[in-house]
C-alpha cells in the first residue's frame, strides 16, 4: 500500500512545537531540532527519502516528487525569496551608481623610473657583491661578514646522513 506524504509547515516561532518526521510517521521532533532531525532520517530511510522532494524555498519542507511543482509555485516561503532578491537588485543597483562615480586620485609615483634609479644591487646568495656606484672603488670585490667565532667556517655542502643519526643503530 502507497503511503501518503504531507506537507511539512510549522511555527517557526515556538521551538517546542511538535513535528511529525516525514520519513518515520512515528517520530515526533521538537521544532528546533527539526532540520538536523531530516538530515540524518534521510539517511536512515532511502526508500522515503527518493520518493520525497525538497523545496528549494524551505529545506523542511518535504514534499512527494509528484507535487513539487504545485508546492513550488505556492509555497508561502517563495514571497520571502522574492521580496530578498528584488531587495538585493535594488542595492545592487545603489552599488554600481556609487562604483561609476568613485574617480581614481592622482598618483605621482613611478616604479618604472625607481628601479633605475636604484644604485645597490640585488642581494643574491653565493655571489659576490659589487659596488653599485662609479666610485674608484667599484671594481673591488665585497666580501661577506660572517658572524661565525674565529676559526670556524660554515660548511660547504651537508652530510648526507647526520653524524648523530646513525642509520637507525643504537650507540
Amino acid at each position: 500500500k502507497e503511503k501518503t506524504y504531507h506537507l511539512i509547515f510549522f511555527d517557526t516561532l515556538d521551538p517546542e512545537k511538535l513535528l511529525q518526521c516525514p520519513y518515520d510517521k512515528n517520530h515526533q521532533i521538537r521544532a528546533c531540532r527539526f532540520p538536523y532531525h531530516l538530515i540524518k532520517c534521510r539517511k536512515n530511510h532511502p526508500d522515503v527519502a527518493n520518493k520525497l522532494a525538497t523545496c528549494p524555498f524551505n529545506a523542511r519542507h518535504q514534499v512527494p516528487r509528484a507535487e513539487i511543482s504545485h508546492h513550488i509555485s505556492s509555497c508561502d516561503d517563495k514571497s520571502c525569496i522574492e521580496q530578498d532578491v528584488v531587495n538585493q537588485t535594488r542595492s545592487l543597483g545603489q552599488e554600481t551608481l556609487a562604483e561609476n562615480t568613485w574617480r581614481c586620485p592622482p598618483c605621482d609615483e613611478d616604479w618604472d623610473k625607481d628601479l633605475w634609479e636604484q644604485t645597490s644591487t640585488p642581494f643574491v646568495w653565493g655571489t659576490a657583491n659589487y659596488c653599485g656606484n662609479n666610485s674608484p672603488a667599484s671594481n673591488i670585490v665585497m666580501e661577506h661578514k660572517s658572524n661565525l667565532a674565529s676559526g670556524m667556517r660554515v660548511p660547504k655542502s651537508l652530510p648526507y646522513v647526520l653524524p648523530w643519526k646513525n642509520n637507525g643503530n643504537a650507540q
